[in-house]
């Protein structure tokens, strides 16, 4: 069994790995890279290739931003430009890809080194693999949207990934790509899928949407998702694995 938490791109990231064996260097791999892509994608770092690539200065992109930036046009474009790493005035941020992309990448690493149990969260968007003991899934709390100590939902979760959008920790963060207005009509979206580079672009673009993403995000292939708007009615997909909170 190994525990690791660590703050890295801007938040919480821990890891719970059940399997027994010495998983040092993978752990320690998958955290660095953490640590490399905060550094090399985050526009909030002069140097990174990000912001040397929104100044103008980088003549040749390299393999993984050129990936990043596919992903984010791939998301505007099934989002009709809800979602959008390009917003006037803001210069290129990419980070509602970057940030289930990375953590997924790290989740790819620990499997390739033999993990097959663990759950890597961060700041709660969640990749899970495996079972924390047998005939047990994974259990991911979503945080109610109003009341920061508890949740209102607990999700059932093995071998996939669970990711939240909302406003309750950051503030009216998420605007519409659209408008370049603050987002507004949902409180907190949930998406649960295989992949947490997917689950976190999708509840930010359904986020983006607003009441449209209700239906927008219950309609992308291979999701569950919960959703509550601002009226604080709560919408879930039928197939939704919860388990009791």
């Amino acid at each position: 069994m190994t525990k690791h938490v660590e703050h890295v791109m801007g938040l919480p990231v821990s890891l719970d790995l059940r399997d027994n064996g010495d998983f040092t260097g993978a752990v320690a791999d998958a955290f660095r890279w953490l640590r490399d892509v905060d550094a090399r994608f985050s526009p909030f770092r002069a140097g990174s290739e990000v912001s040397r690539l929104d100044r103008g200065e980088l003549t040749e992109l390299s393999a993984d931003l050129d990936e990043v930036l596919t992903l984010c046009s791939y998301y505007e474009r099934i989002s009709g430009g809800a979602f959008s790493a390009w917003l006037p005035g803001r210069g290129l941020d990419p980070c509602a890809v970057v940030k289930g992309w990375a953590v997924q990448r790290a989740a790819d690493r620990l499997l390739a080194a033999g993990a097959d149990n663990f759950c890597l969260n961060a700041g709660g968007d969640v990749v899970t693999s495996g079972e924390p003991e047998p005939g047990r899934p994974w259990r991911v709390g979503i945080r109610h949207p109003d009341q920061p100590e508890a949740v209102c939902a607990v999700v059932a979760s093995r071998d996939g990934s669970v990711a939240t959008s909302a406003a309750y920790e950051r503030g009216a963060h998420i605007l519409d790509g659209r408008t370049g207005r603050p987002a507004t009509g949902l409180l907190s979206v949930t998406v649960v899928t295989e992949d947490l580079t997917h689950a976190d672009a999708l509840a930010t673009a359904a986020f983006a949407l607003g009441t449209e993403g209700i239906a927008w995000a219950a309609e992308q292939p291979g999701c569950d998702v919960l959703i509550i708007d601002d009226e604080h009615r709560v919408h879930r997909s039928p197939g939704l694995a919860l388990a009791l909170a």
